[in-house]
């Protein structure tokens, strides 16, 4: 693959990373514009204890919750290059550099290899911060090769998607990542793995085209913007005011378009449920077919 350089190898904690939550000593809520102490938001896993509003949190704070702190990062030798020469207010070289300066972080997704509970799992986290978790060439093939290693150890695999989108200074390299992890996911399927997809905000564009909407099971944080194109894109096309809370995680719940939407205190013991019942299955289906 051309689009790709290497690393130094080696695994990196998550004291290295910057949080996507914001810095200083007070948070103004978005929903409430109540203000909260970040000592006392952080505590309260980035969630609002006014009005229950979740912040935006990114991947390592998520393996921190769900992990317990304690994982492996995987396939950190992969870092997205220039291939096209892009240039807009600033050449893509450039704006990778900042994005890295800025969180610390490889690219848009981390993928990071520990037990939930007792069990194995592996999951594929998307960071906004880095660039609007956009889609390149480097997340589709973290989340190729993620597959591959779930394959290779029967692990369940989960994507916490949180993206505006294809990354447009890859252009046609960025939309080939849809059909690319799509396809992946068959083979995962075929070969009987489990995969969740958990979607937050915001779950856009091409991510929601392709693999934010494929899993086992599809389920979402609350008040979550998940959808194609924005509001504003679609009030302008159709010429007619949306209904309440469109594109909302509790819209597409009534809609049929979620199995359910979990509080961010209740995701770890959530998942280690899940597991544990797709284990079960998994354990039925090998005793029936013997």
């Amino acid at each position: 693959m051309g689009w790709f350089k290497r690393l130094k190898d080696g695994i990196q904690t998550a004291t290295k990373f910057k949080k996507e939550a914001p810095d200083g000593l007070w948070h103004k809520c978005k929903k409430c514009s109540e203000l909260t102490t970040i000592k006392e938001l952080k505590e309260n896993l980035y969630i609002c204890p006014k009005c229950d509003y979740h912040v935006r949190i990114g991947s390592h704070d998520y393996f921190d919750l769900i992990f317990d702190g304690k994982y492996t990062l995987l396939f950190e030798d992969l870092v997205s290059s220039d291939i096209l020469g892009f240039k807009d207010m600033k050449t893509y070289e450039e704006r990778l550099a900042s994005a890295h300066s800025k969180t610390g972080l490889k690219d848009s997704i981390s993928v990071a290899h520990g037990k939930c509970g007792r069990k194995n799992f592996v999951i594929a986290a998307m960071d906004f911060s880095f660039i609007g978790g956009s889609m390149g060439s480097v997340v589709g093939e973290k989340i190729a090769r993620a597959i591959d290693y779930c394959i290779k150890y029967r692990y369940p695999l989960m994507i916490i998607s949180k993206s505006g989108g294809a990354r447009m200074m890859e252009s046609a390299f960025s939309l080939m990542q849809m059909a690319k992890t799509s396809v992946k996911l068959a083979q995962l399927s075929r070969n009987g793995i489990p995969y969740l997809s958990f979607m937050t905000d915001p779950t856009t564009g091409g991510v929601t085209a392709s693999y934010a909407m494929l899993g086992d099971i599809n389920f979402a944080e609350p008040q979550a913007l998940i959808g194609f194109a924005g509001p504003r894109v679609i009030k302008e096309t159709i010429k007619k005011d949306l209904p309440e809370g469109f594109q909302t995680s509790e819209f597409l719940l009534d809609h049929g378009f979620l199995d359910f939407i979990v509080h961010r205190k209740e995701l770890k013991e959530k998942l280690e449920t899940l597991l544990s019942i797709f284990e079960t299955s998994q354990v039925a289906e090998e005793q029936l077919e013997e």
